[in-house]
């Protein structure tokens, strides 16, 4: 190595040392945002876009619009949401499958929001609230459907149906 390639990395190295404490100076002088959390949850600013946790929407009856498709399910990269449903009667005779457990477990959520675009209900949402520190991961395990859900008329006795729809018949006969 030549005395001239010597200083000439000695400079090279030296430039490039100010330019980077350039940065730093000016990031030295600028004032600083410090946000103190604790003391100011009443005034905090959260972006709208920020999502927290998974939460089921509601009407103003205490319904919610879960029709357990089970897309949110399918569509979850990483198996965070669990759906259980259970087969019951309409009062028409028909079988429907209705929500029974919506598990959600956040510990393990990506927040990727894929299972609030793929419900075709808009039956979940993510929502601000942030603060979801706890000292055991089984308390990140949520259930969603967490109000009773109403309970539908009871199904009509096939029998009794059956004498009805005969009386109306009756009835018609009659009129005539």
């Amino acid at each position: 190595m030549t005395i001239k390639d010597y200083f000439s990395s000695l400079f090279k190295g030296t430039w490039s040392l100010l330019q980077g404490m350039q940065v730093t100076g000016k990031e030295l002088v600028t004032p600083k945002i410090t946000k103190q959390y604790p003391e100011n949850r009443s005034n905090l600013e959260i972006a709208d876009r920020f999502r927290a946790t998974l939460s089921f929407v509601y009407d103003s009856e205490g319904n919610h619009k879960c029709i357990a498709c089970g897309l949110c399910q399918m569509n979850c990269p990483n198996g965070t949401i669990h759906i259980e449903t259970k087969m019951v009667e309409m009062p028409d005779g028909k079988k429907k499958r209705k929500l029974d457990k919506y598990m959600y477990d956040l510990g393990s959520c990506t927040f990727c929001q894929l299972c609030v675009l793929s419900c075709p209900h808009d039956a979940i949402k993510f929502s601000n609230d942030f603060e979801q520190a706890v000292f055991t991961r089984d308390k990140l395990v949520q259930q969603l459907n967490y109000l009773p859900e109403k309970e539908a008329p009871a199904p009509a006795p096939r029998q009794a149906q059956a004498d009805a729809d005969a009386t109306k018949i009756e009835e018609n006969k009659e009129n005539k």
